[in-house]
């Protein structure tokens, strides 16, 4: 079998009739065509993986690399510069083997549990100072704008050391660099440009009067055989943290606070035993209907999935919340279960590119949720969840706002 033998090529992203549920098709992708042809933003042809199995075993082999500039894959997006997965950004960090294995360990130091639950109580405490601001302004309120958005951008600067004040810029180039066809090139290509200005700009001041942040850090750090970043990695791995660090984690948190006020039994349920915060968050996680794009991988030699062959050049699309909705590998899965455990959702990818970033992540998610709890008892959400309205147009997925009161 190849791709979709007899299959409908399907535009991808697959649409979703609602702003939190999946899409229909995903369901009978599963059952009947778990290797599907689908073409991408792009318009190039593309292998989508929508199986729990399948899904791991891709993210999980090195064969199946991020090497997405080849002259054989497929383009994600329909700009020029093919927005996050092959943009200059990325093209600047090591995309396999030892060379990403390095660059992983030198920056993954600054991203341990034990250091995230330092970060905690500096969170929370801004946390709580945001919500202070959305009482000041009254209900109904854009919970998306007044907290989810501000507080992991705040996070994310002040481990990079760079003002949050500027937030409204970074998401802009965040957006740009995240396109899939919500920008024309000239807009994306003048962003690009500006954010990699930017950040050069901040990497050599830190060389001068470094700070205690990341990048300052990275300057003179060097791995166990004496190699430093250059200063286009530098600049690139800011970027990458700047756009990783608070466009999903804002996304995230929410979508999962929909989640929980959609059916208020869930959020009520929270309120009556405050213990479940943690496996609610993995939940949420698995949940997520509305991710974005998923994980492009290529494969540069012929081989199989799931009986299906795949010649060598493809470009396979790796939709990790299809898989988590797969009945095989979780019991229920279409039900949002707040005391899940075990919980192998893979909203964080796996392998060797499983998400840096996931240990702070879920520190944000739980420490937002703990503090609504305790101060915002009565959220509400303030519209009809058939008008919750997805993002559009961008690699990862959200809702445009979240309107609440309490």
């Amino acid at each position: 079998m190849t791709p979709g033998d007899g299959e409908q090529l399907l535009s991808y992203p697959i649409p979703s009739d609602t702003a939190l549920g999946p899409p229909a098709e995903w369901a009978r992708l599963r059952q009947r065509c778990p290797v599907a042809k689908v073409a991408l933003p792009s318009g190039d042809e593309a292998a989508l993986l929508t199986r729990y199995d399948d899904v791991k075993q891709v993210l999980s082999d090195p064969r199946f690399t991020r090497l997405l500039n080849a002259d054989d894959a497929a383009r994600v997006s329909d700009s020029e510069s093919g927005g996050v997965f092959n943009s200059s950004m990325a093209q600047s960090l090591p995309q396999g083997g030892e060379g990403h294995q390095r660059w992983r360990r030198m920056v993954a130091k600054w991203f341990t549990a034990k250091r995230m639950n330092a970060l905690r109580p500096g969170i929370e405490a801004m946390a709580e100072r945001l919500i202070d601001d959305m009482l000041a302004h009254g209900h109904p309120a854009d919970l998306k704008a007044h907290l989810a958005f501000p507080l992991p951008v705040w996070v994310i600067c002040d481990l990079l050391g760079v003002p949050d004040s500027d937030r409204d810029r970074f998401a802009h180039w965040s957006d740009t660099l995240l396109n899939l066809t919500r920008y024309r090139q000239d807009a994306v290509d003048t962003a690009q440009a500006e954010f990699a200005d930017y950040m050069a700009a901040h990497v050599a001041a830190k060389r001068t009067g470094p700070g205690e942040d990341l990048l300052s850090e990275l300057i003179t750090a060097t791995d166990p055989g004496g190699h430093r970043m250059s200063d286009a990695e530098l600049v690139a791995t800011g970027q990458a943290l700047l756009v990783a660090g608070h466009e999903t984690t804002a996304n995230m948190i929410g979508k999962m606070m929909a989640m929980l006020l959609a059916d208020r039994s869930h959020w009520e349920r929270l309120l009556a035993d405050r213990s479940l915060v943690r496996t609610a968050v993995e939940e949420a996680l698995r949940f997520d209907a509305n991710p974005g794009f998923g994980m492009p991988r290529y494969i540069g030699e012929d081989t199989e999935v799931a009986g299906t062959a795949l010649p060598r050049g493809t470009t396979v699309v790796c939709s990790m919340a299809a898989a988590n909705r797969d009945e095989t590998a979780f019991e229920g899965a279409g039900e949002l279960t707040l005391d899940r455990s075990p919980n192998p959702h893979l909203a964080f990818g796996v392998g060797a590119h499983s998400c840096l970033g996931q240990a702070l992540a879920r520190t944000e998610l739980q420490a937002v949720l703990e503090v609504l709890l305790r101060r915002l008892p009565t959220l509400e959400l303030a519209v009809p969840v058939a008008e919750l309205r997805r993002l559009e147009g961008l690699a990862v997925g959200g809702l445009c706002d979240l309107p609440v009161r309490w």
